[in-house]
């Protein structure tokens, strides 16, 4: 049985909440033992028995899917089960403490056997969940089992991008299955701070404060203090009396005016307020956690899109996130960090994140260094009952996750009708989208929400639009004024459905360019095409300047950031290479003359 990766270079060894760190922690990413389970035997011969001759006859590379190259393994075809072992040791001065157990995210369905004992069970793709193995430990050598279970040929499984078939084709590309983000251990005293909610409100220049407390009693002398800080400097602190698990607290700042902006955080400066939570047993410390925070505020005021109560344009990218080596895992913390460099450096200020829930390291590269996050759900691609419930719980744990994010200014549940085919006749796939605008809006009231992000919209708080045309008299006309904005149908698809009609909100037009040009080994297509360097800028001016001119189009996503497997429409090869001088997209992204 493998036992700690010793010279073996582990990946990904960040720690993986940045936004909620605690300094004890364990990284189990690196080598684990891995095997295929094709005839699904592996949970009535027991393999999760500790002692369990399990049939785990390869060595993969937590945490990339074995599809991936970075795996070690780089198997594309079907193999819906697959397991992992892995021993580890309790660090000695951890004891007498819980000590809870880490996934960040597991594709699709998991379950976690620790020394034969099961402690954890989760369904959903793109989101993290936790277990107190404290029971189950035993001194000296432990055992993780895990077994992933995918639904490759599932078309009612939200998997965003992941294909359906084995060979990648079209918009859509290669599977990942089981572990694909980081996995870690962290001990924790019985009485914890489980979470913190914390809500900026600029007008006021305060951070409100939801804080949950795990092993509460009423009778415990429990006192939470916090400090806040900018750049070192401490501008606000609170001690209360913890008198219930959720607790709400609102902690005024005064520390800057609004003349220029002062501490606001935008892409332009991405201000950020470092936070310490400290949780106090009469003098004794229970526990300790360290974030941040940015105050922002994104609203719309008679029909305009606003940050920090000012009109803000939006220059954005479609990212979808894929990596050649590693497909949805980035190869590494620096990876993600170009990316968002890249992308400030070509001229955009925010990124439309594809059919794929990032990891927590990328929005806290977008926090700290300033791009806007459009965060968009992986959608299936059929509707179902049993779709509505794994949708919906994966949505309630996204925006649990991912709210304190600063960098997050939209929600974006549904995209193109993805799981909502017939959205345009079906009235319960209409009331679907109409309950995610709802509930994600009943969870997070600083955020606008989109309904369904290109076309056929009911309620929603922006109006998104998806258009390919490549022809520049013809987005000239189009978009000339709200009404022959809202009366097109560039994809001959209605802009609303179910008696729904403009109601003056922002547009946007959330995906277009796509200019295909071939700059690397990689054969592809795109929605149109470019010969050479020069026509390329040429024909990316001719989509790009419409944006501009329009009296009505209040912001763009272009298609898209990088090449993707077949896809060969990126600004950036598969391996990141600019197309074009990056000063030159800029020009043209930024409508310098």
């Amino acid at each position: 049985m493998l036992k700690e990766a010793g010279s073996t270079p582990v990946p990904r060894p960040e720690y993986p909440r940045p936004d909620f760190v605690r300094k004890e922690w364990l990284s189990l990413n690196g080598a684990w033992e891995f095997g295929f389970d094709d005839e699904d035997a592996g949970e009535d011969e027991q393999w999760f028995l500790a002692d369990h001759p399990a049939a785990l006859n390869r060595t993969i590379q937590v945490p990339f899917a074995f599809q991936s190259r970075l795996s070690g393994i780089e198997d594309p075809s079907f193999h819906d089960v697959v397991w992992y072992r892995r021993s580890f040791e309790v660090p000695e001065h951890w004891s007498g403490q819980r000590i809870i157990l880490h996934f960040g995210a597991v594709d699709y369905e998991a379950k976690v056997w620790v020394n034969g004992q099961l402690v954890a069970v989760h369904t959903g793709g793109h989101t993290p969940f936790q277990a107190d193995i404290t029971p189950s430990l035993v001194e000296g050598s432990n055992v993780i089992m895990l077994r992933a279970e995918d639904f490759s040929r599932d078309v009612t499984l939200p998997r965003g991008k992941q294909y359906w078939l084995e060979q990648s084709e079209a918009i859509f590309y290669t599977r990942t299955t089981g572990i694909w983000q980081s996995v870690w251990l962290e001990p924790l005293s019985a009485v914890h701070l489980k979470k913190v909610r914390m809500t900026p409100d600029i007008d006021r220049n305060e951070i409100r404060l939801r804080t949950l407390v795990s092993g509460f009693k009423a009778e415990d002398p429990l006192v939470l203090r916090v400090t806040v800080t900018y750049s070192g400097e401490v501008v606000a602190e609170d001690q209360y009396t913890v008198k219930s698990a959720e607790q709400h607290r609102t902690i005024g700042l005064g520390d800057f005016t609004d003349h220029g902006l002062g501490r606001l955080w935008s892409p332009e400066h991405p201000n950020l307020y470092d936070i310490r939570f400290r949780l106090f047993r009469e003098e004794h410390l229970l526990d300790e956690a360290a974030g941040y925070f940015g105050m922002r505020k994104v609203s719309i005021k008679d029909g305009r899109l606003c940050l920090n109560n000012r009109p803000y344009y939006q220059r954005l990218v479609l990212d979808q996130g894929y990596f050649p080596d590693g497909i949805l895992t980035a190869p590494s913390d620096e990876a993600l960090r170009h990316d968002i460099e890249l992308t400030k450096e070509m001229g955009f200020n925010g990124v439309r994140k594809h059919q794929k829930t990032e990891d927590p390291r990328f929005l806290y590269w977008c926090d700290k260094l300033g791009l806007a996050v459009w965060s968009e759900a992986a959608n299936a691609y059929d509707y179902s009952e049993v779709y509505v419930r794994r949708f919906t719980q994966e949505w309630l744990e996204i925006i649990e996750r991912d709210y304190n994010h600063p960098s997050i200014i939209t929600w974006v549940p549904l995209n193109e009708s993805w799981g909502v085919p017939n959205v345009q006749i079906d009235t319960r796939q209409q009331q679907h989208g109409l309950a995610m605008y709802h509930l994600t809006r009943s969870l997070d009231e600083m955020r606008p929400v989109v309904y369904n992000d290109g076309w056929e919209h009911m309620t929603t708080d922006l109006v998104t639009i998806h258009d390919y045309e490549s022809r520049q008299e013809v987005l000239e006309t189009r978009y000339a004024s709200a009404q022959s904005t809202v009366s097109a149908m560039p994809a001959n698809r209605s802009l609303f459905v179910g008696g729904a009609s403009y109601q003056g909100q922002p547009i946007l037009i959330s995906e277009f360019g796509g200019i295909a040009f071939k700059k690397s080994e990689w054969e592809g297509w795109g929605y149109s095409g470019a010969e050479n360097e020069e026509d390329f800028l040429a024909k990316l001016k001719a989509v790009v300047g419409p944006m501009f001119t329009s009296p009505v189009i209040q912001g763009y996503c272009y298609t898209q950031l990088t090449d993707v497997e077949q896809e060969i429409n990126g600004l950036l090869t598969y391996d990141r290479t600019p197309k074009a001088p990056l000063e030159a997209i800029r020009s043209i992204m930024m409508n310098k003359k």
